[in-house]
C-alpha cells in the first residue's frame, strides 16, 4: 500500500543468519600478563557474561612471571613452599575456580579460558561441560600429533586429559548463574624440578615428588621430540574448539567495561594477601 511501512517480524529474518550470530563466538587472542592480572580478566569476562554483556568467549594466555595457583577453598600454606616461590620470583595467586595446585610456567604452558552458557555448550552437568570441552582439545593435540585420552579424574582429581596414562592438560571450573568459566593447561613443556621445587607433596621431598612426576606428567614436547610455538598450540586450540563447538571464532578485545572490572579486581581483590591467603574480600 502506498505510504505504508512494512514492519519485518523477527520470525521472519533468515534462520541462518540468526544461527551464524549464536554460533559466534569472541576470541581474545594470546596475551601474557603476570598472575594478578589474568585471574582478574577471567572474572570480569565471567561477570560480564553473566550480565549479558559479551558472547561466549574463548581466551588464550600466559603467565609472567611463572606462578602458582590455588583452588579457592585451598590453604597455601599446606599447598606451596612459599619461601621457595619468593626466592624464584613466582607469584602465588587463589583462583575462584575450584580443583587443586597448579604451576604455571611461563615457557612451557599455554592457558585457555572458556567462558560460556552452559546450555550453549549443550548441558549443565559439570562432567559433561569438561567431556566437551576435552573433546576440543583432545582435537587440538590430534593435529599437533599427540593422541590423548579424557580421564573423568576422582574424588581428589578434576577430569583431564592424559597421554599414555600421563597427565598432558588439566583444568578447573566454576559455575555462576548457567555461564560457566573453565580455565586450564596445556603443557607445551615441562620443567618438573622447578615444579617440585614449589608444590608440597605430603610426605615426599621434593626430589622424590619430581622423579614420581616423571611416569605421570607429560608435555607436547616430550610426544612429539621438538620444540613446539606456543602460537603453534594456539591455532591447533582455535580449530579444536570451532570443529567441536562447531563456532566461529571472531577476534575481538575486552569491552572498556570489562576493563574497568578487571582492573578493580586486579587491585582490590587479586593483588590482596586477604583474597590469596585467605579467601576474603573486601
Amino acid at each position: 500500500m502506498k505510504g505504508s511501512i512494512m514492519v519485518l517480524s523477527a520470525d521472519l529474518i533468515s534462520p541462518l543468519k540468526r544461527t551464524e550470530k549464536m554460533n559466534t563466538w569472541r576470541l581474545i587472542p594470546l596475551s601474557t600478563n603476570d598472575a594478578f592480572r589474568n585471574m582478574a580478566i577471567d572474572e570480569a569476562i565471567l561477570n560480564a557474561r553473566v550480565a549479558g554483556q559479551v558472547p561466549n568467549t574463548l581466551r588464550f594466555f600466559r603467565w609472567q612471571p611463572s606462578a602458582v595457583s590455588i583452588g579457592k577453598n585451598q590453604i597455601p600454606e599446606d599447598e606451596v613452599y612459599l619461601d621457595v616461590a619468593k626466592q624464584l620470583g613466582v607469584d602465588v595467586i587463589r583462583r575462584i575456580s575450584g580443583g587443586g595446585t597448579v604451576y604455571h610456567d611461563f615457557e612451557g604452558e599455554v592457558t585457555y579460558s572458556v567462558i560460556a552458557k552452559t546450555s550453549d555448550i549443550g548441558s549443565n552437568d559439570i562432567t559433561a561441560v569438561y567431556t566437551k570441552i576435552y573433546e576440543a582439545i583432545t582435537d587440538a593435540l590430534r593435529l599437533l600429533g599427540v593422541p590423548a585420552d579424557f580421564s573423568s579424574g576422582d574424588v581428589k582429581n578434576c577430569p583431564n586429559l592424559n597421554v599414555n596414562g600421563k597427565k598432558i592438560s588439566g583444568s578447573s571450573q566454576t559455575i555462576t548463574r548457567g555461564v560457566v568459566l573453565q580455565h586450564g593447561t596445556l603443557l607445551r613443556s615441562v620443567d618438573l624440578q622447578k615444579m617440585f621445587q614449589l608444590l608440597k607433596l605430603r610426605n615426599v621431598c621434593c626430589t622424590q615428588a619430581a622423579d614420581i612426576a616423571k611416569r605421570k606428567i607429560t608435555s607436547i614436547q616430550d610426544e612429539l621430540g621438538h620444540r613446539v610455538l606456543p602460537e603453534t598450540v594456539v591455532k591447533a586450540l582455535e580449530q579444536g574448539f570451532k570443529a567441536i563447538f562447531k563456532i566461529r571464532l571472531e577476534e575481538d578485545e575486552l569491552t572498556p567495561n570489562e576493563v574497568e572490572i578487571a582492573n578493580k579486581l586486579y587491585k582490590e581483590k587479586y593483588l590482596t594477601k586477604e583474597w590469596n591467603f585467605s579467601g576474603k574480600t573486601a
